[in-house]
């Protein structure tokens, strides 16, 4: 099942079409998150805490494209991990979902790898 990019915004629809195209784009070695663009106006303003109470069993991630990410110059994505206790975070830019969503879907990576690669403020821009 396809991970979730769930919008939680709805200020500014040019910079989620933005954003979806962003995530649509293969990186250059081929790679592409597994992810489908939810635009739900039932989810304007929910917290993270309402997605993670929301989301499906099967999901182990999911995706939040907040305020924050419609109004960042790097729309950097909130990734939240739903199998810690409490669910983790990190901020990822556009282009490197893939790389969480691909590696955390195989198992090949823990969300905290993500997490202690991230910069100070938060984003993960690839390694």
């Amino acid at each position: 099942m396809n991970a979730l990019v769930i919008r939680t915004d709805f200020s500014d629809d040019a910079a989620w079409d933005r954003l979806c195209r962003a995530i649509g784009t293969p990186s250059p070695d081929g790679f592409l998150a597994d992810v489908e663009c939810v635009s739900d106006r039932g989810q304007d303003g929910a917290t993270t805490d309402a997605l993670v109470s929301n989301a499906a069993d099967s999901h182990r991630l999911v995706f939040a494209a907040d305020r924050i990410t419609l109004t960042h110059p790097e729309q950097p994505i909130l990734a939240v991990y739903l199998f810690a206790t409490p669910f983790r975070t990190v901020r990822v830019i556009p282009s490197e979902l893939w790389s969480i969503e691909n590696n955390m879907s195989l198992g090949n990576m823990d969300f905290e790898d993500f997490v202690r690669n991230a910069g100070l403020d938060g984003i993960f821009r690839g390694f």
